[in-house]
């Protein structure tokens, strides 16, 4: 499209789609360098997926870590993403990110009201790899007064799962918030909420948020963008709405796409991930608006096929903006006297693993039979587990719902799900064996310091591991679920977007989950998602800044 200056309803130099974490800190950076910067989102809440998330941010070789005692190095970190990378994202782009991610989180302390602390104890994803830590690389943002955003308080994205809590990640490692529920300081947990402090991604939202508003620049809302505009090749502005009336902003320094990703796209998804992804666990705004405009301005795709996978649980009537929520994972399959089991009944993956690689076991195809043998697949425990941790809502000595399926038997229970009965009486006899060995012959689930996270750590004598034998049985169906995909527009050092050929495309930049994820298929630990995305962030700003 062509527009003259007349046309133009908006000018600015930097125009940044998206205010999750990569879009508020590109915006921040680009202004830091004196430049007009205006930020849009598609929503009537700033956050993005950043918001909703675990806030954690993923930063190897920071100033934090000797805090903690933890040591740390570049050639480390680097054959560690790399191994992770699986030679599916370029070499130099990983070394970028290496080189840059120390740098970026400096800068957002020095330049906004967050301050990160480094968790000693949660340990990268693959913590046993050469280059791997127990502990260090992940920053906790800590808890945010929302009252410092004034008129914008109501406007931070809450989580629909944790928003009404305000725990540091700290605290709840310390606190036992998987293995001792009860435990928790509730009434200091409501002094807090009732106090305006939110904690994981929407403190770190919040900070940033607070940042950019300080420096005059208000998020334009409710504000989808629609298409690039170009001339001769180079984006000089974009097409976007606002309150449904069109509006055409031109940008003379370029375009940063901060959107996120499209895994609430149906025919995106069914496109490049085979239709797999059926729970998404991010904001449905997520639906590939920024993978759509790359597409049509000619950029180069890569790691399509990839997600940020995350196992899915759903409760009936649970919507988050008018959709279905879909919560993700991360303890109950961790924790003892739980197992995964397919329609056989069978176990085919180590329940406590990190939640992107366990999750691709689930996509695993039969040619002969022609079907996916562990879908679906089913979350089983006993009344063990009821007694001692929270199972999504419920806690220990509450009643269980009629829709959960339940039994006293776990042969009726397997008639309630449709799964061999034979075959999970097989498997929880060698599970329970494991259980009470303490080792897990199968899948080793409960050896990696990783899993033992989100274990029992009072529980003897592996924290994953416990038996399931104590009736009445329960079962919670297993979903394919992501916290975004990882596939977008090919970006080169700068996080310009490029062409087909290699070359970039002039104005037109990309970080966070619209980008074509660098680590390929791999999640290197708590915060990854985020580490990346603002660092690229800050790189595309301080690019298209001049900096």
């Amino acid at each position: 499209m062509l527009f003259r200056k007349k046309n133009w309803d908006l000018e600015c130099d930097v125009l940044v789609v998206g205010t999750g974490a990569a879009g508020l800190l590109a915006a921040i950076a680009a202004h830091d360098l004196g430049k007009k910067t205006l930020v849009i989102e598609k929503s009537a809440k700033v956050g993005g997926t950043t918001a909703v998330s675990g806030g954690v941010v993923w930063v190897p070789n920071n100033h934090h870590m000797s805090e903690v005692g933890v040591t740390d190095t570049r050639d480390e970190a680097l054959g560690y993403v790399l191994r992770l990378a699986d030679g599916r994202s370029p070499a130099e782009l990983v070394e970028r990110f290496i080189d840059t991610v120390p740098e970026m989180a400096r800068y957002v302390e020095e330049k906004t009201p967050v301050r990160f602390k480094a968790l000693a104890r949660y340990p990268d994803y693959h913590p046993e790899f050469q280059g791997g830590k127990p502990g260090g690389r992940s920053l906790d943002p800590g808890l945010y007064d929302t009252n410092r955003l004034g008129a914008w308080k109501s406007k931070l994205r809450r989580s629909p799962i944790f928003g009404m809590t305000a725990m540091s990640v700290e605290e709840a490692t310390e606190w036992g918030v998987f293995s001792r529920p009860l435990a928790l300081p509730f009434k200091l947990l409501g002094e807090r909420l009732k106090q305006g402090l939110v904690c994981y991604g929407g403190a770190l939202a919040g900070g940033l948020l607070e940042a950019l508003l300080a420096r005059k620049i208000e998020p334009m809302l409710s504000a989808p963008a629609r298409e690039l505009v170009l001339e001769e090749g180079r984006v000089v502005g974009l097409r976007a709405e606002r309150e449904g009336q069109p509006v055409t902003i031109r940008a003379r320094r370029g375009v940063i796409l901060a959107s996120g990703g499209f895994e609430w796209n149906p025919a995106l998804v069914a496109q490049f991930l085979g239709g797999q992804l059926s729970h998404p666990n991010s904001p449905p705004i997520n639906d590939g608006d920024g993978l759509k405009m790359c597409m049509a301005a000619g950029a180069d795709l890569g790691n399509m096929s990839e997600a940020w996978w995350c196992p899915s649980i759903v409760l009936p009537g649970e919507e988050y903006d008018g959709r279905q929520l879909n919560r993700g994972d991360f303890a109950i399959r961790s924790l003892p006297h739980s197992i995964i089991v397919n329609r056989k009944g069978e176990r085919f993956v180590n329940e406590a693993h990190n939640y992107n690689d366990m999750m691709k076991p689930f996509f695993a195809f039969d040619p002969v039979s022609y079907e996916r043998p562990n879908l679906p697949a089913f979350l089983v425990i006993d009344q063990s587990f009821r007694e001692k941790y929270a199972l999504l809502t419920l806690m220990p000595g509450m009643p269980t719902p009629e829709w959960i399926p339940s039994a006293d038997t776990l042969d009726a229970l397997a008639g309630k799900i449709a799964v061999d009965p034979r075959g999970l009486a097989r498997t929880v006899e060698r599970f329970n064996g494991f259980a009470r060995e303490g080792v897990d012959r199968d899948f080793r689930r409960g050896e990696s310091v990783y899993d033992h996270f989100y274990g029992d750590p009072e529980h003897k004598p592996n924290p994953n591991l416990g038996t399931l034998e104590k009736s009445p049985f329960y079962a919670l169906e297993v979903h394919p679920g992501a916290i975004g995909t990882k596939g977008g527009p090919k970006i080169d050092r700068d996080a310009r977007v490029l062409r087909v050929d290699g070359q970039p495309i002039e104005g037109l930049y990309a970080a966070g989950n619209v980008a074509a994820g660098i680590t390929g298929p791999g999640y290197p630990g708590a915060g990854s998602t985020i580490g990346v995305a603002m660092t690229f962030g800050f790189i595309a700003g301080r690019h298209a800044g001049g900096g």
